[in-house]
């Protein structure tokens, strides 16, 4: 049974200010999924927050239509994916990388595992640094690349689910994630390297 289904529900069969309700409760429990997706593809946090803000407005029109064929997050992610990606094909979104206003609630960037009240300002300078490196070489690949990582590293889902949510194979999800670490590797290693030996 998809957990969404009683919110969703009620927001298909609500009427103005009912449904302005139930989808609020949606947007609380998908802003924060959909931001993550969006910033790994786009790069930076306006550009995300454009491909956000494009994602909830074709849930806020097209909600009534969604039939469970899926999970319902898969097509939260799967309509994520494809607005970041779209625009960075229509040249929209050409700002540099940053980490400012990205990194906050992003699970991929528990890459400090410490807490951050332990470390000196030295240590956390660096982790900053590695936490840039590492979007600079995520936003080095493909957008469609990039997107299958959000979906795996930052949302944590499964193969099955990814392949869900972009409606594509299973074997397509495995190979476009292994083009992916291969293309992130040698840099990644570099970049660690570098940081860790420091």
């Amino acid at each position: 049974m998809d957990p969404d289904r009683e919110l969703v529900e009620r927001c298909q069969r609500a009427r103005s200010r009912e449904y302005r309700t139930a989808f609020g409760e949606l947007y609380e429990a998908y802003k924060d999924r959909v931001y993550n997706v969006t910033y790994r593809i786009t790069g930076n946090a306006s550009d995300a927050l454009d491909a956000a803000q494009e994602t909830f407005g074709i849930l806020f029109r097209k909600i009534r239509s969604f039939r469970f064929r899926s999970k319902f997050s898969s097509w939260v992610y799967r309509i994520a994916v494809n607005a970041a990606i779209d625009l960075k094909r229509r040249g929209v979104g050409r700002r540099l990388p940053s980490s400012e206003g990205g990194t906050e609630g992003l699970q991929a960037d528990a890459v400090d595992i410490e807490d951050k009240r332990t470390r000196g300002p030295v240590r956390e300078a660096g982790a900053s640094e590695l936490e840039e490196e590492v979007q600079r070489a995520v936003s080095a690949l493909s957008p469609k690349l990039r997107g299958i990582i959000a979906l795996r590293h930052v949302e944590g889902l499964s193969y099955e689910e990814i392949s869900q949510a972009l409606r594509c194979s299973l074997g397509t999800v495995k190979s476009r994630l292994a083009r992916a670490h291969s293309a992130l590797e040698a840099t990644l290693s570099r970049v660690l390297d570098r940081h860790f030996l420091d």
